[in-house]
């Protein structure tokens, strides 16, 4: 007999084996959430600030399009080691700053950097690490941005020990987690996933789902129906959302952050999105995917989706788009006078905010370094 027969199950009572839950209110939809072309889109407008929070997010896409393809441009040029595009993305992205409180913290993946500037952050600041020259550019505790992480799902869990931290203290914050799809292989999400279930965390993740894990295809990830079901086997609420629609995710992920910040539970919400650009400059994406692929997807631009509804729905007009244009080009201009300016980096700084307190090792590579600092100077004053 297994606990799994029909009548140990109907005589189960909660012990210590744990109670058992109706998975029915966890499970996503069975569609994702769109509200572009639908009659939803039309209760957004007419609603109270409807209008208005339209308008600024096809303002936040037409500034997100722009900062990625400037941030590609600085690559060419040599001026970033690597830049991870969003490019197709954006909605996803920009939704995140516009469903969060400013007391609310981001944990960014290292592909999130529109997320990042969307925040606030200096582009500068948010491009630091993937110019080389350190760790983090910008102070976390200044913006609630967590530095970005390279490596995958490791910011899941610390979104929720942050979360849990916050409410431990009788604060209202919510940490959003980014993750993409190839992250939820990770035992890190899982661990994350695990612990926030069990503490009832206010923390949110949001998995971008853009179909690859680099070159490795979904279907060859995960044999979940969706990656937002995965969300009940830990006992928190999955959605799932069409990620090329701004709208939906906006609405979506604002949900799911009040539904944190009430105590209800975390949520996991699964965009369904498309990387139309490579994995980074230094990836061929030719090589797993075809062409006829990403111009299926193009078709499915969240900007230019956005746009043709809204001028539809008589949103938006000729003068709307060319203002938001205005305001991205400024921005390109901005990026394009911050990365001129050649750094003045210290190497000794490779060595600082490592470990409260340096390790033995650390020490002796950092005395190793100034001397050879110092040698290289003495030369010089010699010539």
């Amino acid at each position: 007999m297994t606990v799994l027969d029909h009548d140990l199950a109907a005589a189960w009572t909660p012990d210590a084996h744990g109670p058992r839950r109706d998975p029915a209110p966890l499970l996503p939809d069975s569609e994702p959430v769109r509200i572009l072309g639908t009659p939803a889109l039309r209760r957004t407008a007419d609603s109270p600030g409807g209008r208005e929070l339209l308008r600024d997010l096809h303002r936040r896409l037409v500034v997100g399009r722009r900062f990625n393809q400037q941030a590609t441009t600085l690559t060419k040029q040599g001026r970033l080691a690597v830049y991870p595009a969003s490019t197709g993305q954006e909605a996803c992205q920009i939704a995140v700053a516009s469903a969060l409180r400013p007391g609310d913290w981001l944990f960014p993946s290292y592909r999130d950097t529109l997320a990042v500037v969307s925040r606030g952050v200096d582009p500068l600041q948010t491009l630091t690490l993937l110019r080389g020259n350190a760790h983090c550019g910008y102070d976390p505790y200044e913006h609630q941005v967590a530095p970005l992480s390279t490596p995958l799902a490791t910011q899941a869990p610390h979104a929720v020990g942050l979360a849990h931290a916050a409410r431990l203290r009788g604060e209202s914050t919510v940490a959003l987690a980014l993750v993409g799809d190839g992250g939820t292989s990770e035992g890190d999400f899982h661990e994350a996933l695990n612990f926030a279930g069990v503490l009832n965390a206010p923390v949110v993740f949001l998995v971008q789902n853009n179909g690859y894990a680099i070159s490795v295809p979904l279907a060859k990830q995960s044999a979940a129906p969706t990656l937002a079901h995965k969300a009940v086997g830990y006992g928190i609420q999955g959605r799932l959302v069409d990620g090329n629609d701004a709208v939906a995710v906006h609405t979506v992920l604002s949900e799911a952050v009040e539904h944190a910040r009430t105590g209800r539970g975390p949520v996991l919400v699964e965009a369904v999105t498309y990387r139309l650009e490579a994995h980074t400059n230094a990836d061929d994406a030719g090589r797993y995917r075809s062409a006829a692929e990403v111009e299926r997807w193009q078709a499915r631009d969240p900007l230019t989706l956005m746009e043709r509804h809204l001028r539809e729905a008589g949103v938006i007009g000729d003068a709307d788009v060319a203002e938001a244009a205005a305001e991205a080009e400024e921005l390109a201009d901005r990026m394009r006078t911050l990365f001129h300016v050649k750094p003045q980096l210290d190497p000794m700084s490779l060595f600082a905010h490592v470990y409260a307190e340096p390790t033995p090792q650390l020490r002796e590579q950092a005395a190793q370094l100034a001397a050879e600092l110092a040698a290289e100077a003495a030369t010089e004053e010699r010539r």
